[in-house]
């Protein structure tokens, strides 16, 4: 259960697909409305499925529930329900990440889903007090050129988006096949992320630093056991966006008690604690952090220190985040 310090700890969601947010109950009522028949006859049924072997059987699971999503409407209403959500769990920006070939496959024009989720951003930075932004992702397993052919169709609206990045399955898909995509995104003057270290080994995320160059790694988690790319991302302050819950369900950690966010945090990482896909993993972004307080041992003052980072390493306008930073100092002394 998340206590009333965490419930109310001012945070920034820096990891989160907002395909992945997909509740079960709005996957069956978007179905219905499309008219999309699903592989599980109801909603407790859906969410006895989530459990996975791996990133492998996790992904074309999270594909078959996009599959729902084919209009306009269902991207507006996707995004405020996680919006709203998000609000709940003490979220002041969110940097969520939309992976468009998905749904450019399934013939979802780049215009449906780039302005229904643009203006559901903005509704709710009136309605809700979130600041959102969006990061348009592109899937690894594709070729850089399909990659490099997204910065081209997302032109038209590249002063609303905050930045790019590259996700799903890292093995035999390292971070070099993707040097030119974020060359060309750099010139665009887009933000940059990139997930490695999660599947994928310790070695990815050297090779993203390296060849890639990106603003921010998303998970990094298999860093911690190389001593020397822990020393190199300490010194060059390079924020990891780490999802512990995603980590054990996708069993890239053994548990949540053998995560290594406490280490990579002492060791004076920018690391930050977010949901990935809360839906399939266990929970939102307060249950992340309740889950690292009660298996890691993690006090108020780490997870104030987990906060900062989140503002620090965000994308955010550094007036923001200095407002932002003071909200956090004031709820600490709070409690």
């Amino acid at each position: 259960m998340t206590d009333a310090f965490i419930a109310t700890l001012p945070k920034a969601e820096l990891h989160v697909h907002l395909e992945g947010t997909l509740e079960p109950e709005l996957l069956f009522a978007l179905a219905a409305r499309n008219r999309v028949e699903l592989p599980w006859p109801d909603v407790d049924q859906a969410r006895a499925a989530y459990t996975f072997t791996g990133l492998e059987h996790f992904l074309p699971l999270l594909f078959r529930s996009a599959a729902v999503l084919r209009g306009g409407r269902d991207f507006y209403d996707l995004t405020h329900a996680y919006l709203t959500r998000a609000a709940l769990d003490g979220v002041r920006r969110a940097e969520m990440f939309l992976g468009v070939q998905t749904f450019l496959d399934a013939g979802v024009p780049i215009a449906d889903q780039l302005d229904s989720v643009l203006s559901a951003i903005s509704d709710a930075r009136a309605d809700l007090g979130v600041d959102g932004a969006l990061i348009i992702t592109c899937q690894r397993h594709r070729s850089q050129a399909d990659a490099r052919e997204v910065l081209d169709l997302i032109e038209p609206w590249r002063e609303r988006i905050l930045g790019i990045g590259l996700g799903a399955a890292e093995r035999g898909n390292p971070p070099a096949k993707f040097a030119g995509y974020y060359e060309d995104a750099r010139a665009r003057g887009y933000r940059t992320t990139i997930h490695a270290g999660e599947d994928g080994p310790a070695e990815y995320v050297r090779e993203a630093l390296d060849v890639c160059r990106p603003d921010r790694i998303d998970h990094g988690v298999a860093a911690a056991a190389d001593p020397a790319l822990l020393a190199r991302l300490r010194d060059e302050a390079v924020p990891l966006t780490v999802c512990p819950l995603s980590n054990v369900a996708l069993r890239v950690v053994p548990s949540m008690a053998e995560h290594p966010l406490r280490t990579m945090l002492e060791a004076g990482l920018l690391v930050t604690v977010n949901s990935d896909d809360p839906p399939y993993f266990g929970g939102y972004v307060n249950d992340n952090y309740a889950a690292v307080r009660h298996h890691l041992g993690l006090d108020r003052t780490a997870l104030a220190d987990l906060a900062r980072n989140s503002f620090h390493a965000s994308f955010d306008d550094p007036r923001h985040i200095a407002t932002h930073l003071a909200a956090v100092d004031e709820h600490l002394r709070a409690f």
